[in-house]
């Protein structure tokens, strides 16, 4: 138990994004249990859903449910599945980006638009999709928060069309912030820094950008998914209550640093 033990109890939140035990998403996932929160869990396909199944087996009274943020249908039918499992929600947390390969290699000029619209609808998008779903069952209030990266507004070598996705993210934070802020829903990103994922695998030069971000961050260290963790406590708890549309950065510092 950490020392935000009890700050969601009797809260009842969606976690998209668990892929296995190093998901950002599982270290917000982890947090989030330790203050009392009951969780659901998604899984985009039966290969991944075997982990997020797994990993559940050691929350209390987990949902797990099947989840393709590009598709409607999906969204539907897994918020119907809460609301009849749940009758609300009080947090939403959506960790999910993807963009194909060929869109991390080479240059950003040469993204083809196929891939371009894939970015943006899976790693943009998608934000809104789910919080449109959301918003019938936060009758009484609610957080969102989503997972944004500097390369949002720096170039990143390798990062191409999704920085631009992320972009995109992070200006979708704040237009829903502003929609759904008079209904007491709340949406907000957190930032941070690279961290060795299955998502960030398929990034060209993972293992030179971790080594180059501990070179430079003023904490000289990496990003641990459960810092993200408890920021995400912070959010989706009363103690973030006051705040909307605001972009975290959890990165040690990097993003502070010149050159």
């Amino acid at each position: 138990m950490t020392a935000m033990g009890g700050l969601l109890e009797g809260k009842r939140g969606l976690i998209i994004g668990v892929a296995n035990k190093r998901s950002i998403a599982w270290g917000i996932a982890q947090r989030t249990a330790e203050a009392g929160a009951q969780l659901c869990l998604t899984y985009q396909n039966d290969r991944l859903g075997e982990n997020v199944r797994e990993l559940a087996e050691g929350l209390k009274d987990p949902l797990c449910l099947p989840l393709d943020v590009g598709s409607d249908s999906q969204i539907v039918m897994a918020f119907d599945e809460i609301r009849k499992k749940w009758g609300n929600l009080d947090f939403v947390v959506h960790a999910v980006a993807y963009a194909p390969r060929q869109a991390l290699e080479g240059s950003f000029l040469e993204t083809s638009r196929e891939d371009f619209r894939v970015a943006l609808d899976i790693s943009a998008y998608s934000l809104a999709a789910v919080s449109h779903a959301a918003q019938p069952l936060m009758s009484e209030g609610g957080s969102i928060i989503t997972l944004s990266y500097l390369g949002s507004e720096r170039v990143v070598p390798g990062y191409n069309a999704m920085g631009v996705a992320k972009a995109a993210l992070e200006a979708s934070v704040r237009y829903l912030a502003a929609d759904l802020g008079p209904q007491g829903i709340r949406v907000n990103a957190i930032s941070a820094g690279p961290i060795k994922t299955l998502a960030a695998s398929g990034i060209p030069g993972l293992g030179s950008k971790l080594k180059h971000h501990r070179s430079r961050t003023p904490l000289q260290r990496d990003t641990d998914p459960l810092e993200v963790g408890d920021v995400g406590v912070f959010f989706l708890s009363d103690m973030g209550r006051g705040v909307t549309g605001q972009v975290l950065y959890v990165d040690g510092g990097f993003s502070i640093m010149a050159g």
